[in-house]
């Protein structure tokens, strides 16, 4: 199977993408959206990955 296929390397991917993207040049709206989507990805990373997320009962919050 090819590790491109997987949810995590899908997630790693686009956590990836949208850190490259600069916002520098974009109106205030399209900033929002693109650190709400980081901010999301990062949080479903680690859920996804709980051994490195420390104590297992940790909870995060939105």
């Amino acid at each position: 199977m090819d590790p491109r296929n997987t949810p995590g390397y899908r997630l790693h991917r686009s956590l990836t993408n949208l850190k490259r993207i600069e916002t520098a040049g974009l109106d205030d709206a399209d900033q929002e959206r693109i650190e709400a989507a980081r901010t999301l990805l990062q949080n479903v990373s680690l859920l996804s990955q709980p051994e490195h997320s420390g104590d297992a009962g940790t909870q995060i919050e939105s």
